[in-house]
């Protein structure tokens, strides 16, 4: 998991797992479920989901949260784990891994090992109005 700390005039964040062997139409079923959300609300809500995808995404969300409280802790500022919400969140494709599978009469067909790339941005509340009224 590679982790970048974003600059911004306000407390922002961000942290993104590469190469996260999920593939994306499965990580943006959860992804879009916290879009926008609380970031500690959101932990709390993956934290009990099914899908195998929540576990990656859950963990990218912590990793934001820590990246704000380090970038808050380093410029002496207030920090409150409260006031984080998902500014931004996306799931991208990364490299597919390229497999075969013997089948009947010595034919091979093609197995495709999608990868994911998943990214979290976190910010106060006014950052997560600013991009909602963006779109």
């Amino acid at each position: 998991m590679s982790v970048e700390v974003r600059e911004a005039e306000n407390m922002e964040a961000k942290a993104q797992a590469k190469y996260v062997r999920c593939t994306p139409m499965k990580a943006r079923r959860i992804v879009n479920v916290v879009r926008g959300k609380r970031a500690v609300e959101a932990v709390g809500m993956l934290r009990f989901a099914p899908q195998a995808a929540a576990v990656p995404v859950r963990k990218v969300i912590e990793s934001a949260i820590a990246n704000a409280r380090f970038k808050a802790e380093r410029d002496g500022e207030r920090f409150d784990e409260n006031d984080l919400y998902i500014t931004e969140v996306y799931a991208d494709e990364g490299p597919t891994l390229k497999r075969f599978r013997p089948r009947a009469q010595g034919r091979a067909s093609r197995i495709l090992k999608r990868t994911s790339h998943i990214t979290v941005i976190v910010g106060d509340k006014s950052d997560a109005a600013q991009k909602e009224g963006a779109r």
